[in-house]
């Protein structure tokens, strides 16, 4: 039998490996803007699907977004904006 484990304690033990924890500390900033994108598709009651329709694209590419691999562009932020009824907050702390 296969024992299972939570996502967060199999994070915590892989995050203790210093070469893991570097690659995943570098993409803090597209976990964050996924996460983001997530909570402004959820409050506003979309599924991946609604949202894509009302951005005019596919439902894949909305789940590729909220994968956080990548950035997306400052321009496809503003379309999530505008189909989830939000605003963009932009801030750089020194």
């Amino acid at each position: 039998m296969v024992e299972k484990i939570a996502f967060a304690d199999l994070q915590e033990e892989l995050l203790q490996d210093p070469e893991t924890r570097s690659e995943y500390d570098a993409l803090e900033l597209e976990f964050e803007v996924a996460r983001k994108i997530i909570a402004a598709r959820t409050k506003a009651g979309l599924t991946q699907q609604a949202l894509a329709e009302r951005m005019n694209t596919s439902r894949s590419t909305i789940a590729r977004l909220e994968g956080g691999k990548t950035l997306p562009s400052l321009e496809t932020v503003r379309r999530v904006a505008r189909a989830t009824g939000t605003e963009i907050r932009i801030a750089i702390h020194a």
